[in-house]
Parts: structure tokens; sequence; C-alpha cells
């Protein structure tokens, strides 16, 4: 049976030198000043000796902070995720702070769980992207005893920063170039409405066609499990508004992929017989039939502007909460 090796502890390395703790401590804690040469050496033979490791995180923890900070994820399947996760990592980077991360995938059983892990370590911040969180499960998040960002999340009652997209400004734009190219009918393709993001895009989508009475839109709801459902709703868009200049309207990037699957299984020439255009822009819609016209949001900068924002949290600040909202860029590809 293989053994496990056993850490040196200061009192192996007081031990070993024949010196007081106390003076190992003042050693380790760069206090080398207040000890003489002989005892400087005789704790760094023993160091050496014994390869003795500090534990930063004890040495931390006494100090009153970890140097960790928690990142809740929804789907790190999801561009997105990925995306947001490697803003707040390099931010952490940056500020000599360790990267704990979580995937929910959408369980609230792992959620729960993962929120009790992150507060056991004693993480100095959170960062949580809730997109399918419900209210209750936001609600928890105020008892916990740590500085906390939502990211993509509207609702900004719970007295939390949070970091997203500024979703009005970005459908605007979008529809707006939908209007230039003449387009008359729109099929927006979102995934559950429960997601407040969404909700919100969907509603700027309604106002946008209100306002302009020469574009009318329909909504379909999708899920990864039922791509049936989403090709047979093209199918009877397209003849319902036989004549009209037609596009798709895609809330994310998982219904953008599954709006591709259906016009690819239905054969259908994109930019030509039916537009598309997308919220997100996954690598991928570049190399999808000369390419999606897509809102891309700024992802990078969304987690990089959370994690910056809790540093400043943790480091004292206490004005009021702030949602900040980051503008998309609009791609144009050939798919409008």
């Amino acid at each position: 049976m293989k053994n496990h090796k056993s850490f040196a502890t200061i009192s192996d390395v007081a031990n070993y030198a024949k010196v007081g703790k106390t003076s190992v401590s003042r050693y380790l804690n760069g206090e080398q000043d207040k000890l003489s040469d002989a005892l400087r050496d005789k704790i760094a033979d023993a160091i050496e000796h014994l390869d003795f490791r500090p534990n930063h995180s004890a040495r931390m923890l006494k100090a009153g902070h970890s140097k960790l900070i928690g990142l809740l994820l929804a789907d790190v399947t999801n561009p997105y995720s990925i995306d947001i996760l490697q803003g707040v990592e390099h931010i952490c980077r940056q500020q000599g702070y360790m990267l704990m991360v979580c995937n929910t995938d959408n369980e609230t059983a792992l959620q729960e769980g993962y929120l009790a892990l992150l507060e056991a370590h004693r993480v100095d911040g959170l960062i949580v992207n809730t997109a399918d969180m419900a209210q209750t499960q936001l609600n928890h998040l105020k008892q916990i005893n740590c500085p906390l960002v939502l990211v993509d999340r509207i609702d900004t009652s719970l007295g939390f920063d949070s970091v997203g997209l500024d979703n009005e400004a970005a459908i605007e734009d979008a529809c707006q170039h939908l209007k230039a190219r003449h387009y008359q009918s729109i099929l927006v393709v979102t995934e559950s409405l429960d997601v407040a993001p969404r909700k919100a895009r969907i509603n700027a989508i309604e106002t946008f066609c209100q306002q302009h009475s020469d574009i009318a839109y329909e909504l379909v709801e999708v899920s990864k499990s039922n791509d049936a459902h989403l090709n047979a709703a093209i199918g009877d868009f397209m003849n319902r508004h036989k004549g009209c200049k037609q596009a798709i309207f895609t809330t994310n990037g998982v219904a953008t992929l599954l709006a591709a699957k259906a016009i690819k299984s239905r054969q259908l020439k994109l930019g030509h017989q039916i537009g598309m255009i997308s919220i997100d822009d996954p690598e991928w819609v570049q190399l999808f039939e000369g390419g999606i016209t897509v809102m891309r949001q700024p992802t990078r900068e969304i987690g990089q502007q959370a994690c910056s924002r809790l540093l400043t949290r943790i480091q004292g600040n206490t004005e009021p909460a702030q949602h900040i909202q980051l503008p998309a860029e609009l791609i144009i590809r050939q798919s409008t």
C-alpha cells in the first residue's frame, strides 16, 4: 500500500531547530530582522531538511481573508459561460486571487450544494451566473456572508451588484438592422422565458414591432430535447407569411444552434429563403452557410467587470448596488 506523504508543520520546524514557534512564525512572516543570525540559520536549515512548505491558506484565513473567489456557473458547456470564466480568471490572476469554479448544470440541488461548499471554503467573494436560478434560491443568496456580484441578471431588488448586456439597446440595434434590410416578418426563437434576460429581449422586440407596424413577429419557445417542434414551427411560420421577407431572431447561443439545425434539416438557403440574426456569437456561426449575423455580447468584459466590481466590495466599498450594462456589437454576415 502506497504511503501518503506527511507534510511538516511549524511545530516540526521549531522542534528540529530547537527554537520557539514564535521565532519560526516571524521568519515565515518576513520579520527576520527581529531574529539573530544564528536563529535564522537554524530555521533555514530546518525548513530545508524537513522540506517544509507554509500553509498559505491557513495564514490567509488567520489574516481574515482566503484570497479565493467563487464562480457559480449555470452551464459550463455554454460558450457564454466559458467567456465569462475567462474574463473572471484574467482579473483574478492579475490581482493574486485563486478561482473556484462550480458548474450547476442548471440543477437546483447542485446550486444549493455548491453555494454551501463555497461558503465552507470561506471564499472572499462570489460571482454568480444565475440564468436559471429560481427566486427562492436568489433569496438564499442574501444569507451568504460575503460580497456577491450577479452576472446577466436584471433584477436589482436583491441588492447585489450585477453586470450584463444592455438588452434593450442590443435588440433595438438588431431590429433596426432587420428593418433596414426590409424584413417584414420575424420568428423569434427563445429558450424558456422564465429567465429574466430572455424575457427582457422578447419585450424589447415586441415594443419595436408595436412601434413599426410594417414588421410582424411571432414567438416560439424551444428546448434542446424537442428539435422537431422548432422544425415544424419554422415551416408553419413561412407558410403564414408567404410573400413577405422573413427572418429568424434567436435570443441566445443555444436557440441559435437549434434554429441552425432546423434550417439545415429543411434545406433552406440562409440569407435568400430566410434571414437570421442572433444574440450571442459562438465561433461556429461564422462557418454556417456563409455566416450568421449577430449582436456580439462583450462576454469576457462582462466577466472582467464582474470580478473587478467584486474586488472593490471585498476591499470595503459600501456604495449602493450598481447594475452595469455593456453594449453589444452588430456583426453583419451573409444571413442578412
